[in-house]
């Protein structure tokens, strides 16, 4: 069994490339020859140069004697880049990645998705499988994108591919070297979470994500949906059990849901002024006052989908960043 995986240099598809080495299925990584190799330091895989933008022919031809496609690549750190880039990766991207499984003729491919694109949930509900992204694309482009790549992925579907999609939530553990979570754990290591926001969200562990992944390809049902998630947290919850593993205070100023707009209004401004040289943007700011939590009740039923405690997530995490001389 040989697996190939897009996005295999970064955080989640490292996770993934760990898990197939675990279970003795060949890894094929795609990625560009001037990619940094450093989040899969001690993996075994064989590389492909190329890119997801390459021409599906191309593609095809780098994913000649595998039998799955694992198509992680995405822009995921969307507040860092611009909204052409995002939809240019994460849409056509994926348009090109599922055309090439086709032509090179996989038996399954995986197509990794996000909880963004399931929109925002009604108050006092769960987001499952059955919701669609229900925001303006000008106010959440990084959630409209991989809603449009799902229904690239839908479509390939209807003529004839055998594809599978997971939404993953915030994902939590070693080797995100480009601080897409991380950024949360080096923070509050280094004293410098300052604030605590009134909102929550899903957490799982990056092993558990992985998992997922080899268990939609074994037994995911075609064209079919599941939410890779775990534990619905409070975010004062969440940073205080943070802070705690890496020996820090939790911060004491908790900011209100009013104070959210106007934030989010500056920092708009500011990154007109100053592009993405500001850290958030005003999307990440508006979610804070939301309770964006998920039922992965699905994935653990079809998928066995592991549940690792949340404190286990965020000390892999730590332990790795410190192990590695991160902090």
């Amino acid at each position: 069994m040989r697996a190939f995986v897009t996005g295999g240099t970064g955080f989640v598809g490292a996770n993934l490339v760990a898990e197939l080495n675990e279970l003795g299925i060949g890894a094929c990584v795609l990625h560009r020859p001037s990619s940094s190799l450093a989040a899969l330091e001690g993996l075994y895989y064989e590389s492909a140069h190329g890119d997801i933008l390459d021409e599906p022919g191309r593609l095809a031809e780098a994913m000649a004697g595998c039998q799955w496609v694992f198509h992680v690549a995405a822009v995921a750190d969307y507040w860092r880049q611009g909204r052409e880039r995002i939809y240019q990766v994460n849409v056509e991207g994926t348009r090109r990645v599922v055309e090439a499984a086709r032509l090179a003729g996989v038996s399954r491919l995986v197509f990794t998705s996000s909880l963004a694109a399931m929109g925002i949930p009604a108050p006092g509900t769960l987001l499952d499988e059955s919701n669609r992204f229900n925001q303006p694309p000008e106010s959440w482009p990084y959630g409209h994108s991989k809603a449009l790549a799902e229904e690239v992925v839908l479509q390939a579907v209807a003529d004839g591919l055998d594809a599978v999609i997971v939404n993953p939530s915030i994902v939590l553990g070693p080797r995100d070297l480009n601080r897409i979570s991380g950024s949360l754990i080096l923070e509050a290591a280094g004293g410098l979470l300052r604030f605590t926001a009134p909102g929550g969200t899903n957490f799982i562990a990056a092993q558990d994500v992985a998992a997922g992944h080899v268990a939609a390809a074994e037994r995911g049902r075609t064209g079919e949906r599941y939410i890779l998630g775990a534990h619905n947290l409070p975010y004062t919850e969440a940073i205080a059990t943070i802070c705690a593993t890496v020996g820090r205070r939790p911060p004491l100023f908790r900011v209100r849901r009013w104070m959210l707009p106007p934030a989010a209004l500056a920092i708009a401004g500011a990154r007109r002024l100053l592009g993405n040289r500001i850290p958030l943007d005003p999307t990440q700011v508006r979610m804070m006052a939301l309770n964006l939590y998920a039922d992965s009740s699905k994935a653990r039923r079809e998928l066995s989908l592991p549940q690792t405690p949340f404190p286990t997530a965020v000390k892999d995490a730590y332990n790795w960043y410190r192990v590695k001389g991160y902090l």
